[in-house]
């Protein structure tokens, strides 16, 4: 991205899909006695066009496709902003719902008009102190379809609980009740225009309980779904035209939808398709017709399928939309009459928009620099905006306009990263012969990238993405010399569903060899060496961490882990169980107090256990080795992972530039110009 005001032709690439026309998939005959009509009601989208969750909350390892490729223009955004001083400032709450929008400011829930949010001229609902919790920040918003209503949930960093409040909206808003441990939530109004929220509560990490609630003059609170297989969880999911409220029970390999009539929210829910092992599917509504994301038949990749919405069992969906394999849809969002998919392909990102009346398709490859979408929440059926981002480089806005057909995109300060560094697509080459992506950032006038210190980043479980959200400590890294790469390895789900299974359970080893070959291409290639080589990774990553740090130490000099697995049942590559005296790497861990996912006493056995196998190794060694640091810092609170603690921050890149021995004056000083220390 070269200036502020510029044509971008993007050539057109291969198709990642094709578009079907009654297409029946005569395999699925399942026999479903759960069926139950829906009586249709004729619904104006747009009135309902709100603000509305992501299907992404949802499925966060989909699929994807492409046709015609589109040029970008340069779009002036009224509302433009240099970049931010404090990382804080991306990651807020903020919806927009009729003129006003909704968001925190300080320590309060606060609306203000459209055209006034970015300024001090908003009125104040609610101040989070009445809740005398340490710290507490929005986690999400909801408004009550004509505004009588606002619910928000409530967390703090110290806690992975949350309290969702309800705040009458009037002259003087007063929060009219409160519930803990929400999960998810939504609005939806009945017959006699009377607000009803549903919401999930959440007990020992799991939403079995869905409840239902009204307010004012008719109050009552009452468990509306129970789940009993425990290894099941419900979600709740508002579809983009308020026509449905879907309630999504799902396991790791299995989902089922029922849909709450949006009108009619007392009426008892219907089954789309009871859970079926190892079918996946989530929904979407239009114009009385159901648009499905599922694995369902082969490839055992998603696929779009619809049906109508009073036809919703499995025999009867068509096969609408299918991917191609290492194709991965990010995130859907449907509009009156087009229906946008966000992809990834190849470990690049790209945008395809439906014309549902002609079922058209139109691909758009999007900039080599983004590595991942942020989505906006949007009223407006005429356009569809979204940010892009990289672990180095903020957010930047674009819009695909839908009468032009053309992708426009954020017009202003351009961040001077796009010209002083460089982001490569690899491939490592791992010992099936499977092709692993890899994404690597270094300054584009580093001179002799063999001597460049090396941070490699991993995490390759549960079917989810490498986070690429821009963080600004790995921003200040490269602009100090260091290359950064991302892994994709196997467990992951960058190239979809099977990408996943191939690198679980069983198969963990797979990632383990991919992160391995991935270490050993960089070096092959000249991107540094093992002495100035660190690695890092969070929760479910620390295993593939652990087991190569057992494996092959040799490859590393450096490791920061946070809130990482370490133990589990699967000896072969159990972190824990293969621990022996041999020289390891020096280990920084970052734990939490009170942390649900991880305990505490795990964490403290594997680095007694380590410094054991380590000090075994040392007696053998003569005077002259030098003995690797472990370092476990214990962090007080019950979070999992706080991912923009300053705190923890810090003590690691200090960790880092101690260990590989680098001077780290200018890193600090730059990290002063993003952190509040």
């Amino acid at each position: 991205l070269k200036s502020k005001v510029q044509l971008f032709l993007f050539y057109s690439i291969p198709h990642l899909g094709k578009c079907m026309q009654k297409e029946h998939l005569n395999h699925c005959n399942f026999a479903d006695h759960y069926f139950n009509r829906i009586k249709l009601k004729k619904y104006h989208l747009t009135k309902c066009l709100q603000n509305k969750p992501r299907i992404s909350e949802l499925a966060r390892n989909i699929p994807s496709r492409n046709f015609l490729c589109k040029n970008f223009l340069s779009s002036k955004q009224g509302n433009e902003k240099p970049l931010s001083e404090n990382m804080d400032a991306f990651e807020k709450v903020r919806i927009k719902h009729g003129g006003f929008v909704y968001y925190q400011e300080g320590c309060c829930l606060v609306r203000s008009k459209d055209e006034e949010a970015d300024n001090d001229n908003y009125e104040v609902l609610f101040n989070l102190e009445e809740l005398k919790l340490e710290q507490p920040f929005i986690d999400c918003i909801r408004v009550a379809p004509d505004e009588k209503y606002v619910a928000a949930k409530i967390r703090t960093e110290d806690s992975e609980a949350s309290t969702c409040i309800v705040v009458k909206l009037s002259d003087q808003p007063v929060m009219e009740a409160s519930f803990p441990n929400v999960s998810s939530f939504e609005w939806v109004k009945d017959e006699e225009d009377e607000d009803v929220l549903f919401y999930t509560f959440q007990r020992n990490l799991r939403c079995h309980d869905v409840y239902r609630a009204t307010f004012g003059d008719n109050k009552r609170n009452e468990r509306f779904y129970t789940e009993k297989d425990p290894s099941f969880f419900v979600f709740l999911y508002l579809t983009k035209d308020s026509r449905f409220l879907t309630m999504n029970i799902m396991s790791k390999t299995t989902s089922e939808v029922w849909l709450i009539d949006g009108l009619s929210p007392w009426d008892p829910p219907v089954l789309i398709q009871k859970r079926i092992h190892g079918v996946l599917y989530y929904v979407e509504h239009r114009d009385d017709e159901l648009y499905i994301l599922t694995n369902v038949g082969e490839p055992t990749e998603f696929k779009l399928m619809r049906t109508a919405a009073d036809t919703p069992a499995i025999m009867n969906w068509d096969l609408f939309f299918t991917m191609k394999r290492n194709t991965k849809v990010v995130d859907l969002d449907m509009f009156k009459d087009h229906c946008v998919l966000f992809l990834k392909h190849s470990n690049l990102l790209y945008v395809n928009v439906i014309g549902l009346a002609d079922d058209s398709v139109r691909s758009l490859k999007l900039p080599p620099w983004a590595c991942g979408f942020i989505m906006d929440t949007n009223s407006d059926p005429e356009n569809c905006p979204f940010q892009l981002c990289s672990p180095i480089r903020p957010p930047k806005y674009y819009t695909y306009k839908f009468a032009e057909g053309k992708l426009f995109e954020e017009t202003g300060h351009e961040d001077p990263i796009t010209k002083t560094s460089r982001v490569l697509r690899m491939e490592a080459k791992s010992k099936d012969g499977k092709l692993v992506p890899m994404t690597v950032f270094h300054k584009t006038d580093s001179e002799d990238l063999q001597k460049k210190p090396l941070l490699v980043q991993v995490y390759g479980a549960y079917g989810m993405d490498l986070k690429m959200n821009f963080r600004p400590e790995r921003r200040v890294l490269v602009d100090d010399g260091w290359i950064l790469a991302y892994c994709h390895v196997r467990g992951g789900g960058e190239l979809g569903l099977q990408w996943h299974a191939d690198g679980r359970l069983t198969k963990k080893l797979n990632g383990l060899a991919d992160l391995e070959a991935c270490i050993k291409t960089l070096h092959d290639q000249g991107f540094s060496q093992p002495s100035l080589t660190a690695l890092t990774a969070f929760s479910a990553g620390g295993v593939l961490v652990g087991a190569l740090c057992n494996s092959s130490p040799e490859l590393l000099r450096a490791v920061t882990l946070e809130a990482p697995f370490l133990d589990n049942y699967i000896k072969r590559y159990c972190p824990c169980q293969n621990i022996k005296p041999q020289h390891y790497p020096s280990i920084h861990i970052t734990a939490y107090e009170n942390d649900e996912r991880v305990p505490l006493k795990g964490i403290v056995s594997y680095t007694e256990k380590l410094k054991e196998a380590i000090a075994e190794h040392a007696k053998d060694s003569g005077e002259g080795y030098q003995v690797p640091n472990i370092i476990l810092d214990i962090q007080p609170g019950g979070n999992h992972v706080i991912e923009d603690s300053h705190k923890k921050i810090t003590a690691q890149i200090k960790f880092l530039y101690e260990e590989l021995g680098l001077d780290s004056t200018s890193v600090f000083n730059n990290l002063k110009k993003y952190l509040k220390f």
